[in-house]
């Protein structure tokens, strides 16, 4: 990779709609060889999406992450079911101890506690532990 696809890749992260043909000027090349770098970067696996950012909920928004134990599962097992709830962001197969951490953004205490409950029940879950998120920080 050299100077030309960090600046491509900088300009893609910054605005992934950003049009080719502003990028070439950007970066001073031809909107051909612009549109070659990127599929070359998309096919090494380097860019891996396009994705947009949402802004949050209006209204109160509890965050948590909850610790998951579980015996005789693999992490894809869990992650299907995970998917059925939408208050999940993100699921993480972890080394050490903890088997998998599962990021929640719900609307409601009460709902955090319905998700909670229903991940629990799951046969082989052995325990799972609550971690209130108390601050953000923007990166």
């Amino acid at each position: 990779m050299d100077k030309f696809d960090q600046q491509i890749l900088a300009l893609l992260r910054a605005d992934a709609r950003l049009a080719v043909s502003q990028i070439a000027r950007d970066v001073n090349l031809s909107r051909s060889a612009v549109s070659e770098r990127i599929r070359h970067l998309e096919q090494a696996g380097v860019i891996k999406g396009y994705h947009a950012r949402v802004a949050e909920p209006a209204g109160a928004v509890v965050k948590a992450y909850l610790e998951l134990f579980y015996q005789g599962g693999r992490c894809e097992n869990y992650v299907a079911r995970m998917r059925s709830f939408s208050e999940i962001r993100r699921c993480s197969g972890i080394s050490g101890e903890t088997d998998m951490l599962v990021y929640i953004e719900a609307p409601s205490m009460e709902r955090l506690s319905e998700i909670r409950g229903q991940i629990e029940n799951y046969p082989g879950m052995h325990k799972v532990k609550t971690h209130m998120v108390v601050t953000d920080w923007p990166m």
